[in-house]
């Protein structure tokens, strides 16, 4: 093997790691974390709804929280070009969250509900600043798409094929099977200095790895990847705060989960885990050759177009019985997905990437998607209708997609300075 091609493999492979190892995180925060954590504290413990819904708007603010202290940490420290100290954090992470997943079966108060909620909260915190920022280590600049586009595939085609059993205890046994050799791995991997970790470590410094396809301000607009950030993380807020607010509901309509995520037969699911995977492959492609704010134009319109399906379904009382509604609802979560996966490391510079993967994913996901969380659990407990919490949904979408529609249509300003538009 020639040293091009020992180099080329060993690129190929970080990008599989990173693959591997975001996937695997992402499938265990959206069942374990979202659905398990609900279960634990409602159906085991039997706590009030009230009760679950501020537990994990608390888990939303402290992983916000610590995931900024971390992300600005790496920066001034210039840990955020690191690859070492970042894959250390990560495997301290992966421990950390093995550890509190195997405790679970002895949670059997409120306050030992809280005081976990807060031990992964911390873990999380930490994690989010440290895998995302490993991103301009491991993935060239023009594989993001692909690399985000296969970490969104892996996690959604698993994740209605392997969640027959919505309790905690199916989450527990199952993502031990997958953490306890993962947490051993990420361990071995990040104190054994091979050969690997040096290629890996000097790749942010090139231009194919280091700097976002968004970074590159052009004349007379330096204040462009700045605003961008800005206009990404109020987008993303929206987008997962939409998705959440709607799908914590339906979780709670056995009608809808019966015919759909949560169906006996196989054959529901796998046509849902098919087209998150088709989905996610078709973002990929689109989000190497569009704008962000394109995609999420379509995912906006599609997310109001679902809530209008369930809206209407809920008014005549039809039963919730046709799978397009859910299948057009994982095309839409699968682009967003692709987008979240790619976007914050092209808005990034190697010493901006654990601080705007913070902001990105801390703040405005995690803090979304628990906020609706928790506020959905609040309209169920205060009474408020299907109809009525779809409806709202749907409003919230429309007015998402009218905006970016207007700006989208909007004729686009010409430089002063003689730049291209």
């Amino acid at each position: 093997m020639t040293t091009v091609q020992r180099e080329r493999a060993i690129s190929l492979a970080g990008t599989l790691l990173f693959v591997g190892m975001m996937a695997v995180g992402y499938y265990y925060n959206v069942t374990f974390v979202q659905i398990g954590l609900t279960d634990l504290g409602r159906t085991r413990l039997g706590l009030a709804v009230e009760d679950v819904a501020s537990a994990m708007a608390l888990l939303a603010l402290v992983t916000s929280i610590v995931a900024l202290i971390t992300g600005i940490w790496l920066r001034r420290t210039g840990g955020a070009r690191d690859l070492v100290l970042k894959l250390r954090l990560a495997a301290g992470v992966v421990v950390a969250q093995t550890l509190l997943t195997a405790l679970t079966p002895v949670v059997t108060s409120a306050s030992g509900y809280l005081a976990w909620i807060v031990a992964c909260s911390l873990a999380l915190g930490v994690g989010v600043p440290a895998t995302f920022g490993l991103t301009v280590d491991l993935v060239r600049v023009r594989w993001r798409g692909g690399a985000a586009a296969a970490i969104t595939a892996l996690a959604y085609v698993a994740a209605p094929l392997g969640t027959g059993d919505w309790s905690v205890e199916h989450f527990t046994r199952q993502m031990l099977l997958v953490m306890v050799p993962g947490s051993i791995a990420a361990v071995a991997l990040a104190w054994w200095g091979t050969p690997v970790l040096r290629v890996w470590a000097r790749q942010h410094a090139s231009p194919a790895y280091g700097r976002g396809r968004f970074t590159q301000a052009r004349a007379g607009a330096m204040g462009a990847p700045r605003t961008r950030l800005v206009v990404a993380l109020v987008l993303m807020f929206g987008v997962f705060f939409v998705d959440s607010l709607g799908f914590l509901r339906l979780l709670e309509t056995p009608v809808y989960m019966a015919n759909a995520w949560h169906a006996a037969e196989l054959g529901p699911r796998l046509a849902i885990a098919l087209t998150h995977g088709v989905a996610a492959l078709i973002g990929g492609v689109l989000y190497a050759s569009l704008g962000e704010r394109h995609l999420l134009t379509w995912v906006f319109g599609l997310f109001a177009l679902v809530h209008l399906m369930y809206g209407i379904d809920a008014r005549l009382g039809t039963g919730g019985g046709a799978l397009m509604t859910p299948l057009l609802y994982a095309v839409a979560v699968s682009l967003y997905t692709v987008v979240t996966f790619a976007l914050w490391a092209d808005l990034s510079t190697p010493d901006t990437i654990t601080v705007h993967a913070a902001l990105g994913v801390a703040l405005s996901a995690w803090t979304a998607t628990f906020l609706s969380t928790a506020l959905a659990l609040r309209w169920e407990a205060a009474g408020v209708s299907l109809r009525e919490h779809l409806a709202s949904v749907e409003a919230i979408a429309l007015l998402g997609f009218a905006g970016l529609l207007l700006v989208a249509l909007a004729p686009r300003r010409r430089s002063t300075e003689g730049a291209e538009p």
